[in-house]
């Protein structure tokens, strides 16, 4: 993990900071590594899951995410597999083919 971050804020539940709060002193974390790590696990988790992952490959078919966040949901293999799907989907392609 390189060490650039990226300043982010939001609000959220009392309870869900407190429970974050108490694990980070069991842990001898702060906060911030706490919520690191869960993002990090739920993200790994929910791009494994299928059915998410149609929906990610449907948010860059309708071009409603770009390659670059298509990689960094899915990784550089699945992205190049899902562009080239897309460019096979696209109708330009299937004109192209057609007049072939």
């Amino acid at each position: 993990m390189g060490s650039d971050k990226k300043r982010v804020q939001f609000r959220a539940p009392h309870r869900l900071v407190n429970r974050t709060d108490a694990l980070a002193d069991v842990l001898g974390e702060d906060r911030t590594d706490v919520l690191i790590t869960a993002l990090r696990e739920y993200l790994q988790s929910a791009t494994h899951d299928d059915a998410l992952t149609q929906e990610i490959a449907a948010a860059y078919y309708d071009d409603e995410i770009s390659l670059e966040q298509l990689k960094s949901l899915v990784g550089a293999e699945e992205a190049a597999n899902l562009r080239v799907l897309k460019q096979q989907l696209s109708e330009d392609f299937v004109d192209e083919v057609a007049d072939a």
